[in-house]
């Protein structure tokens, strides 16, 4: 069901006053990202994903509604789905069944045309674009990551494959902790154009001036290539340059003509881009939530020609010994490969994920789709994560 008021019909969220900025190391934070996730071309540079000239693949409708489905809260408490969408900051959330919407809602000012931040549900997106390069014989996950990309010899890549990329189980280091503005992620959101370099940062400290910059200073390796999974956002950039390497395009130019423009989306999407021109693979791409729900209903119809089939069911399958602690603790069963979270090893669900609370959950038992768009407080919540999972397991229950 559609629920838009007049203010949820707009393409703006309620954001900062006309005289107010908002603050450039804290864009991503409570309170401002309840407005910039919903408005990113304001926010930063971006670069268009076209969706081309082509006709829109309209979704019928079968409505439900689930606004009043019986669920639990964070806390663990019974309430109705649109008191739990509320309480988990929600800004978009759709339900797709059989291929057609039976549940569409849009809170915090977005509306149907609005782009959001998917953060790391980009790495998705690039991920299942690797597989059409691959199905295409432009890529190879055997190879080397440095047949592509020789510069990488010199670096703690050298020896990982491209699977270990695809998989982020190579050995390199990198911390990835999103609060600590010196880590390698903190670095990271400066290279990215994402952040400006912290005040009060030493002088004599050398920032990386682009993604590629800091990929290449990258030179340690904590373990052994191919030893266990662990969650780096750099590996999707990486990958993204060896996508950039055979093709001779850029990513954005990638996305739109191998994935955007195939979809019969409504709109372009945009990732953002550094000072360099690249696009973010790892968590830069902004698109509407019925098009988020387009790339999952392709994956869940096993590729639509698209995407190889192939690559789709073997993405499903993650090897499970590699996945451990802390990742366990929401997926208990879980696993990752080819850029996805899946479930389990039963019902091989795929998830895409992003900080903040960004999902797209492909269930192939259920034929069911489940897109929602987020604006947490926080990075990670592993009780939001935790009780939306249990609540899309109801919806599918109820379906």
């Amino acid at each position: 069901m559609v629920e838009l008021t007049k203010q949820e019909n707009s393409t703006e969220a309620p954001g900062p006053s006309r005289n107010q900025a908002i603050p450039a190391t804290e864009w991503d934070r409570a309170p401002w990202n309840r407005w910039s996730f919903l408005n990113m071309r304001e926010v930063l540079p971006t670069v268009e994903v076209w969706r081309g000239p082509g006709r829109v693949r309209q979704f019928k409708r079968a409505e439900r509604p689930l606004d009043t489905l019986s669920v639990r809260s964070v806390a663990g408490k019974s309430c109705i789905l649109s008191e739990f969408l509320t309480e988990t900051y929600t800004d978009g959330f759709l339900v797709i069944h059989r291929g057609k919407i039976v549940f569409e809602n849009y809170f915090n000012g977005m509306g149907p045309r609005t782009l959001h931040l998917s953060q790391s549900v980009a790495k998705s997106v690039v991920g299942m674009t690797a597989g059409i390069l691959i199905g295409q014989g432009l890529l190879d996950p055997q190879n080397r990551v440095s047949h592509y990309l020789p510069e990488l010899a010199n670096t703690g890549w050298n020896g990982a494959t491209l699977q270990h990329i695809l998989d982020m189980t190579t050995g390199v280091g990198f911390n990835e902790t999103y609060t600590d503005p010196h880590s390698d992620m903190g670095q990271l959101d400066v290279a990215s154009g994402w952040k400006p370099i912290p005040p009060g940062t030493d002088k004599n400290l050398k920032w990386p001036a682009h993604v590629w910059e800091q990929i290449l200073g990258l030179k340690d390796q904590s373990r052994p290539h191919g030893n266990a999974f662990e969650y780096r956002s750099i590996e999707t950039d990486v990958l993204a340059f060896c996508m950039e390497r055979v093709t001779g395009k850029r990513l954005a130019q990638i996305v739109s003509e191998e994935l955007w423009q195939k979809l019969g989306v409504e709109e372009s999407a945009c990732f953002t881009v550094d000072r360099a021109g690249y696009a973010l693979a790892d968590g830069g791409f902004n698109a509407t939530l019925r098009d988020y729900g387009r790339f999952g209903q392709m994956i869940l119809a096993g590729g639509q020609g698209i995407v190889p089939a192939s690559w789709i069911d073997e993405t499903r399958n993650a090897n499970h010994h590699m996945f451990g602690e802390p990742y366990t603790i929401v997926l208990p069963n879980g696993g990752y490969h080819n850029q996805f979270w899946v479930e389990d090893q039963s019902s091989r669900n795929l998830l895409c994920r992003g900080v903040f609370g960004q999902l797209i959950y492909i269930d192939f038992a259920h034929d069911m789709v489940v897109v929602k768009l987020s604006s947490w407080p926080e990075f990670l919540n592993v009780k939001m994560t935790m009780a939306t999972l249990a609540a899309i397991r109801l919806i599918a229950a109820s379906l």
